[in-house]
């Protein structure tokens, strides 16, 4: 399984599935995270986390444990 936080810097990748439960599933889909949604991977802090992505035209910081419940193909 391919999570989000794999994907390099200047790769973009496909939403599959998002795990988790209840609320923290639901702040995720809010953001635009939804299955099938495209998310390009613009940069890394550097200290690893959070990540910027661009996901629907605009800017999105996630962090690296959020990005580890969204799986990608």
């Amino acid at each position: 399984m391919k999570t989000l936080r794999n994907v390099k810097v200047g790769e973009t990748a496909t939403i599959v599935r998002l795990h988790g439960e209840g609320a923290l599933k639901r702040r995720i889909m809010d953001m635009g995270l939804t299955r099938g949604t495209e998310v390009f991977v613009r940069k890394v802090a550097p200290l690893g986390d959070p990540m910027e992505l661009t996901v629907r035209g605009y800017e999105l910081s996630v962090r690296k444990g959020d990005a580890e419940l969204i799986e990608v193909e």
